[in-house]
């Protein structure tokens, strides 16, 4: 984790750019000051509970970078009010005008980013739209605070080659910069140009006129990024660890006491080239042990065995044995869990426990 951490903090140096990580993926606070450049942030989070949780240990420079409910507008003031510096995000017109006429009602003029739609992922406006600029003008002026645009190149994850997620990157760059420049030229400020995923912050060339990258599930890393080529096997710092408790030898079949309550039910790479079925395997000193998936889950259980299907080349490891499995998605398998247990090096002791915290 500390060298996953410590290779994207030098890339964004070397590119030029601010780094603001996000903390979904741990909501740790142990692991996200290691993510940081400062106690105080910059951070992006992806819900309002962990925007409280990490302001409560002293991170004050927050985004909240989820498209903004207006229910949820007390909340964020709240926060605010409290010394939180929370920016939301918003990508239409009609909620512009909300938070504009909440921000006059409330005297407190929510500073508010606009998201981008680079690549039809999700959620955004387009870059040459009407829409964007008529969203900046009613929130310059007329309660809120106009602070910038951002997006996310959701798209990334899809990639099948190095190459494509290049690509992927210049044009999430592009067209955000591109936002940015028609904003300005209708008269709007546009500080922040804020961009980033794991995969494009991984392998984007320049980052000319971008201010900031949020990239969160490096510091981990999962299979689903092994799979695209974003890590290395070696560079998941994330597992699961299990006993297995039974056997089905003529199914070629191990049976471990951990399954998708464990794991998760996330099958992020059964479009890829490689299945990992609910995820890769260990042993309990962390080396993958060769063609070993967990091909079935049930809530408490876990199958594991060969990706081959041969039940012959399932190796009928004692029942006590202890296997590491490793994750397909790490924010929704470190989802199903209240803390961390930290290794360090090489050793199985556990050196320390993190708590993490779940839900909204």
């Amino acid at each position: 984790m500390e060298r996953n951490i410590d290779r994207m903090r030098k890339r964004m140096q070397r590119l030029g750019v601010g780094f603001r990580p996000h903390l979904k993926t741990s909501k740790c606070v142990e692991v996200s000051r290691r993510m940081m450049t400062s106690p105080a942030g910059p951070a992006t989070v992806s819900t309002l509970k962990e925007a409280e949780y990490f302001f409560s240990h002293g991170v004050v420079d927050l985004l909240y970078a989820v498209g903004i409910a207006e229910g949820k507008l007390p909340h964020v003031l709240d926060l605010r009010a409290r010394g939180a510096d929370l920016k939301i995000v918003l990508d239409s017109v009609e909620m512009a005008q909300a938070v504009a006429a909440f921000s006059r009602e409330r005297r407190h003029p929510l500073p508010v980013l606009i998201e981008i739609d680079c690549d039809g992922h999700r959620s955004g406006v387009l870059a040459e739209s009407a829409e964007l600029t008529e969203i900046g003008r009613v929130l310059h002026g007329t309660g809120a605070l106009l602070s910038g645009v951002m997006t996310h190149a959701g798209s990334s994850y899809d990639c099948r080659s190095i190459d494509a997620i290049r690509a992927v990157a210049e044009r999430e760059r592009a067209l955000t910069v591109r936002a940015a420049e028609r904003v300005r030229a209708a008269g709007l400020p546009c500080p922040a140009v804020s961009v980033g995923s794991t995969p494009t912050a991984t392998y984007a060339e320049h980052l000319t006129g971008v201010s900031e990258v949020r990239a969160g599930v490096f510091a981990f890393f999962d299979l689903v990024m092994a799979g695209i080529g974003v890590c290395a096997v070696d560079d998941i710092a994330l597992s699961v660890l299990t006993t297995v408790i039974g056997h089905q030898r003529d199914k070629g079949w191990l049976i471990t006491d951990a399954g998708w309550m464990a794991v998760s039910r996330d099958r992020g790479t059964a479009h890829q080239s490689v299945d990992q079925g609910y995820g890769a395997i260990c042993d309990e000193a962390g080396t993958p042990i060769e063609g070993l998936i967990m091909s079935g889950a049930n809530q408490e259980h876990g199958i594991v065995s060969h990706r081959s299907a041969d039940p012959r080349a399932t190796p009928m490891l004692p029942l006590g044995t202890r296997l590491r499995v490793l994750p397909n998605h790490a924010c929704a398998t470190g989802a199903q869990h209240d803390r961390y247990h930290v290794v360090a090096g090489a050793a199985p002791d556990i050196s320390a426990v993190w708590p993490r915290i779940n839900a909204w």
